[in-house]
């Protein structure tokens, strides 16, 4: 298992589009993919509603941990998307 932290930076946290891009990215993967929030709410990646039930907001601090055959890349991938903005 790894486990990386990052830090969103979209104006608008994880609302739907950029939670559906999350969970697309973490859809790729075989890893089961999941995060922690500051206020320990864990989520599922690949699942929107998981996601967005987090309520990330723009500057929170979460911790991705990915676990399988497929994990570093999937590590990679997910905190690159992140922190390109989740395409906004």
């Amino acid at each position: 298992m790894i486990t990386k932290k990052v830090i969103v930076k979209n104006a608008t946290g994880l609302h739907l589009r950029p939670a559906g891009l999350l969970c697309e990215t973490a859809m790729k993967y075989k890893s089961k993919i999941t995060f922690k929030t500051d206020s320990n709410y864990e989520a599922n990646a690949k699942s929107v509603l998981s996601v967005l039930g987090a309520c990330v907001k723009k500057g929170e601090e979460i911790a991705i941990s990915c676990d399988g055959v497929d994990e570093k890349e999937a590590i990679s991938d997910i905190v690159k998307t992140i922190e390109a903005g989740l395409g906004e």
